[in-house]
């Protein structure tokens, strides 16, 4: 910093905590660079209904630059942060360049845990970006399409069964709103397969869903998601993830749309500071939201690890946007030479809808479930949208849902030909396939691995010859 000129507060990262931090700043005598690798700041907590037909992406997110366009002090940047070089006060970005800063606000979030197998993650894409909304959508809508042409029943079984692996919030948000469109959005628009029979799936590994919220309210998540007919499967760990199903032990089901959300872990960016991490890749900051050595970086949201309590700080967006709050408070108190303050997040509650006027939340010691839960989860969400358009827009299309059972954002996008070979299991080698052969209905089980493909398709091969079948491939059989 020059003399005469004003401080350089960097921020890496417009969500909750880094939007909510350079608003803070709005009136302090510093020059803000907010950076994104995204022109837009995302309300996270509803994406899972883009990804499910019931908004459009431009409902839930809003332009940084028209956000901040009137705070005079602040600037925004459209780049992705890869490093920050700690010592010589500089933030790296992909395309080779860098930004300096006086002081730093880390609030580059988290993205998905596949717990050591990446290679899940082509089969079971997770949810946090619009581009991951919008790829589950099109997985979603396409596999209706393609079970409405399909002829052989076993594919067409895996076709309409949906299999969601998580069940924290966004996983239990998620199976309601597939049961619904199921058993109410499509039931009518179909001529050959009735979609009111798909089956979703909620996979957990432990033993309740909804964790982190109390037993009660867990049981009663359970029991109205079992009322709209989703089924669940607790106490069950899945042990692999192919183009073609899952396997949870010893158990394989066929289902050609996988949904992940059964973990996070924070940005890779946290592994550049060279400092303590937690297992979920998360730093180890002091309590007032300090880098160990360096008070010049503030490290707030998905990517902070700080315990409250002997408890640790949930990774939510009301903790995030309260930490960005606190993080702007204690910059200006350090540049006024006062002393900084320990971070408190106060728990205002929690909510997790299941569906159409079904919820449940937990608000202090009040614990209530159902229509009413449903009605506070609506008004929380609607308050906290960014713009009054989006809330206009949001609202609208709620009350639409609610009263005609329609979505009206059941759009595929992107080539439809081939998410419809996807779907089918056609691949560039395999061209025509006759209903009824090995070939087809083996696109209704999983792919585990080499050895067991080749036993599996060898013996259905067998049977389905010693009933006379006939296989049609464009290269012939397989090995």
């Amino acid at each position: 910093m020059t003399a005469g000129t004003r401080p350089r507060v960097v921020i890496v990262g417009g969500g909750f905590g880094g939007l909510w931090a350079a608003q803070a700043l709005r009136k302090a005598p510093v020059q803000v660079t907010l950076l994104d690798r995204q022109n837009h700041h995302l309300f996270q907590p509803l994406l899972y209904q883009v990804a499910t037909a019931a908004l459009n992406p431009s409902d839930i997110a809003q332009p940084i630059r028209r956000v901040l366009r009137k705070q005079a002090n602040a600037e925004v940047l459209l780049g992705e942060a890869v490093s920050v070089d700690l010592d010589g006060k500089r933030v790296r970005l992909r395309d080779g360049k860098s930004v300096a800063y006086d002081r730093l606000i880390l609030a580059a979030g988290a993205t998905h845990s596949y717990f050591g197998h990446p290679e899940w993650e082509a089969s079971a894409p997770g949810l946090k970006t619009i581009n991951d909304a919008l790829e589950i959508r099109r997985r979603m809508l396409v596999a209706f399409e393609a079970a409405e042409r399909e002829e052989d029943p076993a594919l067409r079984a895996a076709l309409l069964t949906f299999a969601v692996i998580g069940a924290g919030p966004t996983g239990v948000e998620m199976a309601g709103a597939l049961v619904e469109i199921s058993r109410q959005v499509l039931q009518r628009d179909f001529r050959h397969i009735d979609p009111a029979a798909a089956r979703v799936l909620l996979i957990e590994a432990g033993p309740r869903i909804l964790a982190a919220y109390t037993p009660e309210s867990s049981a009663s998540a359970q029991r109205q998601l079992e009322r709209l007919g989703c089924e669940l499967r607790l106490g069950k760990a899945v042990t692999a993830v192919g183009p073609n199903g899952i396997s949870l032990g010893d158990e394989t089901i066929g289902t050609r749309t996988v949904i992940w959300a059964a973990g996070v872990q924070a940005s890779p960016l946290a592994r550049s500071l060279g400092v303590p991490l937690d297992r979920a890749g998360r730093v180890h900051i002091q309590s007032d939201l300090s880098l160990p050595g360096h008070p010049e970086v503030q490290v707030i949201g998905d990517l902070a690890s700080l315990e409250q309590d002997g408890k640790p700080i949930p990774g939510v967006s009301p903790a995030a946007m309260q930490m960005g709050r606190h993080a702007a408070r204690n910059l200006e108190r350090a540049m006024a030479g006062q002393p900084v303050l320990p971070f408190r997040y106060v728990d205002k509650g929690t909510l997790a809808t299941i569906g159409r006027a079904r919820a449940v939340a937990e608000l202090g010691k009040i614990r209530i479930g159902g229509f009413l839960a449903w009605l506070v989860w609506l008004l929380v969400h609607i308050f906290f949208l960014i713009g009054f358009r989006n809330r206009f827009l949001v609202l609208f299309e709620w009350a639409w849902v609610y009263f005609r059972k329609e979505r009206g954002a059941r759009l595929i996008t992107g080539d439809v030909g081939k998410l419809l070979e996807r779907a089918s299991g056609v691949t560039e080698n395999q061209e025509v396939i006759a209903p009824g052969s090995p070939a087809r209905s083996e696109a209704a089980r999983p792919t585990l691995g080499d050895a067991s493909e080749r036993i599996w398709r060898a013996k259905a091969i067998q049977r389905w010859e010693n009933e006379g079948g006939h296989c049609f491939e464009a290269h012939g059989p397989p090995d």
